[in-house]
């Protein structure tokens, strides 16, 4: 067993024995509650929009009792390119203290303004931190997951078991078993599947997240191989002719206007109000879905997730791993507030219940107590228990070049500009460039 998958797994059988007792306050590290003297400010830079809310009204709440002045800056999705922004924060006067990297590519970038998290209390209490070379850079913001997630209601309905969902064929019997349901009901303003492909700032969908079949699905969990022959600008061909059929699966049976011209919002909604079989979407839309829940009585349903049929042969897997990690500006004038921020968040009832209960996430801290009851998380911490995770290596790539160069690509398919053949030819094109 690997040692990432072991980490996970472990995480998950903590939590499933533990279940919903309190956790002890850790206080070690909690550095700037310890003095009534006011100490600064702290501006953070995060780009998961699902959280930008709670996340601000924790960050303030810690500011209050710690006499700091803190500011959240969301930027993410729809009109925002995380990417993009930070580049210019860094370009600018106005710098983050803690800003959020993806992988070896945000590394690559900003790798000059990182302190070295050596001897911070919180990483004895993870395994999940980002390392180069030895050394910790990164605090886990989470652990998530992502695969086809389904509503399990419609499945039963049309007669599909969730288990076959496997393989391209598995995915086409059910493709036309859930039409001819829709068919049969009536029910023409339902989706098969609600991805979005084409739509400003979505390209994260395609570019990063559906890619990442292509690099990882049917691998051992640390099996780079094949990240590390893209890196070296090398394609595999007959891999990326058996992913070219999933990615025209998916966008055949996609909802068309929400594949050509949807945002994130017209994405998970679809799913959340029940009319769509299938989302292609992680376990961070939980927010989404709890709110719209809220805010509609008997709308809620139950609901999973199944592998992506992204290699040919049987993928009994879906995508698990923790997806960002924040830093702390080696530059900033607030590097001691900014660390023991981190440790609270780490380490306090306020924080273990702000990411678990508000934030609606999967922790990465074995200390974590609070179990998810979110839909999807749920459904995540089911399959990290089974063992049957592949990982995440799109964002071991060049940085921007998921979104930027790739995602383009999807978009010209999903809108019918180029033929499967030319997807390939341009996907294989680019890949063998990566390095000019």
């Amino acid at each position: 067993m690997k040692k990432l998958l072991m980490v996970l797994v472990a995480i998950m059988m903590t939590l499933s024995f533990v279940g919903c007792t309190e956790e002890t306050t850790t206080t070690a590290v909690t550095t700037a509650g310890a003095t009534t003297e006011a100490m600064g400010s702290l501006r953070i830079l995060q780009n998961k929009v699902e959280i930008g809310d709670v996340l601000t009204t924790y960050a303030e709440a810690w500011g209050v009792a710690n006499n700091v002045d803190v500011e959240v800056v969301t930027c993410g999705g729809d009109g925002c390119a995380y990417g993009d922004n930070l580049l210019i924060e860094f370009q600018g006067t106005t710098q983050p203290d803690i800003f959020v990297i993806e992988g070896m590519g945000g590394y690559n970038d900003y790798k000059d303004y990182l302190i070295p998290m050596t001897g911070e209390a919180w990483l004895t209490d993870t395994d999940l931190e980002f390392v180069v070379d030895g050394t910790a850079y990164g605090f886990p913001v989470a652990v998530e997951g992502w695969g086809m997630g389904y509503n399990k209601e419609i499945l039963t309905a049309a007669g599909v078991d969730a288990s076959t969902l496997t393989t391209i064929a598995g995915y086409q019997a059910a493709f036309t078993a859930i039409q001819a349901y829709y068919d049969a009901n009536n029910m023409d303003d339902y989706a098969l599947v609600s991805m979005a492909a084409a739509g400003a700032g979505m390209s994260w969908v395609t570019g990063l997240h559906n890619f990442n079949g292509y690099l990882s699905s049917g691998l051992d969990y640390d099996d780079s191989s094949v990240i590390d022959d893209l890196n070296n600008a090398t394609v595999n061909t007959a891999r990326m002719a058996a992913y070219a059929d999933w990615v025209e699966l998916l966008f055949d049976n996609a909802d068309t206007t929400i594949l050509e011209t949807g945002d994130y919002d017209a994405q998970v909604g679809k799913f959340a109000s029940g009319k769509a079989a299938f989302i292609h979407q992680g376990n961070w839309i939980d927010p989404n879905l709890v709110q719209y829940f809220d805010d509609n009585a008997d709308s809620e349903f139950e609901m999973g997730y199944a592998p992506h049929a992204a290699a040919a042969g049987v993928n009994d897997s879906i995508f698990v791993s923790a997806p960002s990690y924040y830093c702390i500006n080696s530059q900033s004038d607030n590097i001691t507030i900014a660390k023991a921020f981190l440790q609270d968040l780490a380490s306090t009832t306020a924080g273990h219940e702000y990411m678990v209960n508000e934030a609606k996430m999967i922790p990465a801290f074995k200390s974590v107590t609070l179990v998810p009851t979110n839909p999807l998380s749920a459904a995540v911490a089911e399959w990290m228990a089974s063992g049957n995770i592949y990982a995440w290596w799109q964002n071991d790539m060049p940085s921007g070049f998921g979104m930027n160069t790739l995602g383009p690509i999807y978009a010209n398919y999903a809108t019918g500009l180029i033929t499967k053949a030319q997807f390939i030819e341009q996907m294989t094109t680019e890949i063998e460039e990566i390095n000019d």
